[in-house]
């Protein structure tokens, strides 16, 4: 089976997503929280397929967090295999950092299956530098696209560049309960 081609990949946050309702989006996967409203952007952009999933940004388990699940991610990879040739895709999570960017990162990974996986994070950084992709979400994918680690192993080494250029950057990634990313990076910076 061939790949989508996409005319064009977008990643942004819920403050973007005004910004590209006049950029011929074809295709929408929103991932929000479980509880949140869905946004009125939408309703200036021309007709489109959209999906919604509803998971935390979250890595770790804790009270009344929603986690993404396997389902989740076999879901992502679904709207990326069905969306077609020449279609506009954007994806979005509240900050565009990391759900969505692990979204991206997965279909790509799925749509280029023999690119070596640091291809496949540079094609992502082309769409996103600010990428953190959620770990959680990559770990599934890995082994949903039989990549065997290496697109986790992948996202080690953006961790390990973020931190570098944003030393800050780790407190609040901790902040947010997600301090093995950050140790994972930093382990790969020594």
């Amino acid at each position: 089976m061939k790949p989508p081609a996409f005319s064009a990949l977008t990643v942004c946050g819920l403050d973007e997503l005004d910004r590209h309702s006049g950029r011929g989006v074809t295709h929408v996967l929103s991932i929000l929280d479980p509880d949140w409203p869905e946004p009125q952007a939408f309703e200036d952009f021309d007709p489109h397929f959209r999906a919604t999933l509803r998971f935390h940004d979250a890595i770790e388990p804790g009270p009344r967090v929603v986690l993404p699940q396997k389902p989740d991610v076999d879901a992502i990879l679904a709207f990326g295999r069905d969306a077609g040739d020449e279609r506009h895709l954007l994806i979005h999570c509240h900050a565009g950092l990391s759900r969505s960017t692990a979204a991206m990162l997965m279909i790509l990974a799925q749509a280029h299956p023999h690119e070596p996986e640091d291809v496949v994070v540079g094609r992502l950084l082309q769409i996103r530098p600010q990428a953190w992709p959620n770990s959680r979400m990559i770990g599934f994918a890995d082994e949903r696209l039989g990549r065997d680690g290496r697109l986790s192993a992948a996202i080690v080494r953006i961790y390990a560049a973020r931190l570098e250029t944003q030393p800050d950057l780790a407190e609040t990634m901790r902040r947010l309960n997600r301090g093995r990313e950050v140790e994972l990076g930093l382990g790969r910076m020594t």
